[in-house]
């Protein structure tokens, strides 16, 4: 596939994870429904987008999924482990997995934009940052949100940033 749809492909179907999962309490069951319903419409979105404009099995250009991604979904995968081996050290309430999941890969993509010298996720990830160390500063008070501002909305940024690329790629 071309790099930037397969990249926007994989950030959307995250997204939609992040929102299929997240999506429940404290949310009114209608609203959380409505959420996952449009999470799934948005990933067929990218994916249709994607496809028209011209999205084909192969890679080209730069390599996209070279070296120095390798050592930062490398660095991801370490620090997500670590961190969640900290935060059960810690008992912290299990809604802090899903902040520190978005805290990392925030991160991750900051890293990419800056490996790929592409600006376009940088805003992404800096979302995402924020997203996840907001829900992380929750959960002292109101840990039952962090799964909407850390999840539902992480989900949201991916898929909005992946229809952003899809989009101008067409």
């Amino acid at each position: 596939m071309r790099q930037q749809f397969l990249g926007a492909l994989i950030g959307a179907a995250f997204g939609t994870v992040f929102v299929l999962v997240n999506s429940g309490d404290p949310l009114p069951p209608a609203i959380a429904w409505v959420l996952r319903a449009l999470a799934v419409l948005a990933l067929a979105a990218v994916v249709v987008l994607g496809v028209r404009a011209g999205g084909r099995p192969t890679l080209e250009g730069r390599p996209m999924f070279g070296p120095s991604y390798r050592v930062i979904v490398i660095g991801e995968v370490v620090l997500l482990v670590a961190g969640f081996f900290v935060l059960s050290l810690l008992d912290a309430p299990v809604q802090a997995n899903v902040a520190w999941i978005a805290t990392i890969v925030g991160l991750h993509f900051v890293a990419l934009a800056s490996a790929w010298k592409t600006r376009s996720i940088l805003v992404v990830g800096v979302v995402l940052t924020v997203l996840g160390v907001v829900g992380l500063a929750l959960l002292g008070s109101a840990a039952q949100w962090v799964p909407f501002v850390s999840g539902v909305l992480s989900g949201v940024t991916l898929l909005g940033g992946s229809l952003y690329g899809v989009r101008r790629e067409g």
